[in-house]
């Protein structure tokens, strides 16, 4: 089964997402420019989610550089000594091709558990472990050795026998999905090591807006308060950029790839994917938020609980919304956003054993011929979809 979340959300003036030049990103999409939020940006807005709302709090992870200082967090206050930590870490990660550099942090971004990472620290401070890791002398450093194919390869260094199976185990578990929900969700990409690679549950789509847009600036100028009475002027000055816009975010979960990702977990499935809508709808981008506050949540929800296929409703907006003083930007994008599903099942057919479920401020679109289920709030609306949620084919 597949999980679909379309969602209308229109923000005030904000700059949520920008680029190399601080601008807020943007797009051209159906011939016209459209403001933009990354699927990176709202998926990091997600995951701050969780931990802000203690969502999957035992099941999160961490994506970094930094495990070894992380392990050496943990150990030093329990009186292992710093430099020593330094080599044990080294030398067990070395024998998975983790590289640590002479900076303390690794080659890339790795995103792990952090109960993995808490394991792999008390599976190192072992005295038997620590002693076996430290007597390697100077930190490993993978080294190159010559496959069959004649191309160099990193080759780790060799840890004691006695020791190699516990270290091995617990840099493995480092690296495995287990019951990390956030890894299940958005996946992993270890180039270094692709059979710890994992295939993300969910797709989330780069915001687009609805309406056209352009760019517009904010001239600002601050005074110095400690100024003469004489003196006139900015103490300082500067230009923001912004926008106004109507976005429509699409996402989706494939269950059973959930379900593999968590060891066939199903009762942390369903909070996973419980927390997944929750934050789905809720997470809000934090770019300039403290000059311009755009804390806007969405005003229609639509989730689509269906068996194959997926659809993202994008197109209904190739043609940009244009408010009128009847109607207004949201009323309209919700209204095409429904129109344009109702097309889709006309011209395909309605999904095999579709549910759909929609909540939201303004629902006056959804007529009955839809067949859509309307839950008051978004909280039930999101236990709706937990409790339907099936993650297998029935056989």
């Amino acid at each position: 089964m597949n999980i679909e979340l379309h969602v209308i959300q229109n923000f005030a003036p904000a700059n949520l997402n920008r680029n190399d030049t601080g601008t807020p990103k943007d797009c051209d999409f159906g011939g016209f420019r459209r403001a933009r939020i990354s699927s990176q940006c709202f998926k990091r807005a997600m995951r701050e989610y969780f931990g802000e709302k203690s969502l999957l709090a035992s099941n999160r992870a961490v994506r970094t550089k930094r495990i070894l200082e992380a392990i050496q967090d943990i150990l030093v206050p329990e009186g292992k000594d710093k430099d020593e930590v330094q080599v044990v870490v080294k030398n067990a990660l070395a024998s998975q091709k983790i590289a640590i550099k002479d900076d303390g942090k690794s080659q890339y971004l790795i995103f792990v558990g952090r109960a993995a990472i808490e394991n792999l620290a008390k599976v190192l401070k072992n005295d038997n472990v620590w002693d076996g890791l430290l007597g390697m002398g100077k930190a490993a450093e993978p080294t190159e050795e010559t496959s069959k194919k004649g191309k160099k390869k990193k080759a780790a260094g060799a840890i004691p026998e006695d020791i190699k199976a516990e270290v091995n185990d617990a840099v493995d578990q480092l690296l495995s999905t287990g019951t990390t929900a956030d890894i299940a969700l958005f996946g992993r990409m270890l180039a270094d090591i692709p059979g710890q690679n994992v295939d993300a549950a969910c797709q989330v789509a780069h915001a687009i807006s609805t309406n056209k847009v352009n760019m517009e600036f904010d001239f600002y100028t601050a005074v110095d308060d400690l100024n003469p009475a004489e003196e006139t002027g900015a103490g300082m000055m500067g230009v923001i950029e912004f926008n106004s816009s109507c976005f429509y975010r699409y996402a989706n979960i494939d269950l059973e790839q959930l379900k593999k990702n968590l060891n066939g977990d199903e009762a942390l499935c369903r909070e996973t994917l419980a927390a997944f809508v929750e934050a789905t709808i809720n997470a809000i981008p934090t770019g300039k938020q403290k000059s311009m506050a755009a804390q806007n949540p969405p005003s229609f929800v639509m989730a689509v609980l269906r068996d194959d296929n997926l659809w993202s409703l994008a197109n209904a907006f190739e043609k940009p919304v244009r408010p009128t003083e009847r109607d207004g930007l949201v009323d309209l994008s919700i209204k095409k956003l429904v129109e344009y599903w109702g097309s889709l099942c006309k011209v395909y057919g309605t999904p095999e054993n579709a549910t759909v479920f929609c909540s939201g401020t303004n629902t006056i679109a959804i007529t009955p011929e839809l067949g859509f289920e309307v839950k008051d709030t978004y909280k039930s609306l999101i236990k709706a979809v937990a409790d339907q949620a099936v993650f297998a084919k029935s056989t």
